[in-house]
C-alpha cells in the first residue's frame, strides 16, 4: 500500500485543523464519496456549509470531485485525495513560513478534540443506546523496531477495515478510531 501524503503547507495543515473541514474529510474517509446534501445531514450542518467546505478541502487539495459516481453532469460528489489520510511531521512544518502558527492551530484543535472524544466515549451508556464506545488503555513494552511493527500492523488493519467498510449503507455508522501511541510520558501533577 503505498504511503500517505505528507502535508508540507502550513495552509493545509490549517485546513485540516478546521473543526468542520476536519469532520467532512473524516466522513468521506469512512464512506469513500458523498454529495454535499449527504455530508450535511451526516453533520447536522447547512448544505451550503458543507459545500463551502468542501470548496476549502478543494482548493488546498485534500478532496476532489468524483465525476464517475455522478448522475450527471450537475452533480457533485466529493471523495477525499488520499484514500488513508495523510502523514504530519510537526517538526518540518514549524521550520516553514508560517508554519509556526498552522501548528499551534493543528495541536489546538488537536487536543481539544481528543478531550471531546474522551468525554462522549466516558458518558452515561444511556444517554444515547450506549454500548457501542471503547476506551483502550494499555501499556506494551516494545523495541523501537518492534514498535514500528506494531504501528504499522494497526495502520494496516485500520486501512483493512476502512476499505472494506467504505459505503453509505444505512445500517452503518461512522466512528471514530483516535489512537496515541507513544513512550509512556512522565508522571504529570495531580489532579
Amino acid at each position: 500500500m503505498a504511503e500517505p501524503p505528507v502535508v508540507s503547507d502550513p495552509r493545509v495543515l490549517r485546513a485540516i485543523a478546521h473543526p468542520t473541514r476536519g469532520r467532512i474529510l473524516s466522513e468521506l474517509s469512512a464512506v469513500g464519496t458523498a454529495r454535499a446534501a449527504d455530508l450535511a445531514r451526516d453533520l447536522g450542518i447547512p448544505a451550503n456549509q458543507a459545500s463551502f467546505h468542501l470548496r476549502q478541502l478543494a482548493k488546498y487539495g485534500l478532496v476532489e470531485e468524483a465525476p464517475d459516481q455522478a448522475r450527471d453532469r450537475r452533480d457533485r460528489v466529493w471523495r477525499p485525495s488520499a484514500e488513508h489520510g495523510y502523514q504530519v511531521n510537526l517538526k518540518t512544518l514549524e521550520r516553514t513560513t508560517g508554519g509556526e502558527g498552522a501548528v499551534a492551530v493543528y495541536k489546538n484543535h488537536v487536543q481539544a478534540r481528543a478531550g471531546y472524544l474522551v468525554d462522549r466515549a466516558m458518558q452515561d451508556e444511556e444517554d444515547d443506546g450506549g454500548g457501542d464506545r471503547s476506551i483502550i488503555d494499555s501499556a506494551i513494552r516494545l523495541t523501537a523496531e518492534e514498535r514500528n511493527e506494531f504501528a504499522a500492523e494497526v495502520s494496516d488493519l485500520l486501512d483493512r477495515w476502512s476499505d472494506r467498510t467504505r459505503d453509505r449503507g444505512a445500517e452503518r455508522r461512522t466512528y471514530s478510531f483516535f489512537l496515541v501511541f507513544q513512550p509512556y510520558p512522565p508522571l504529570g501533577p495531580t489532579p
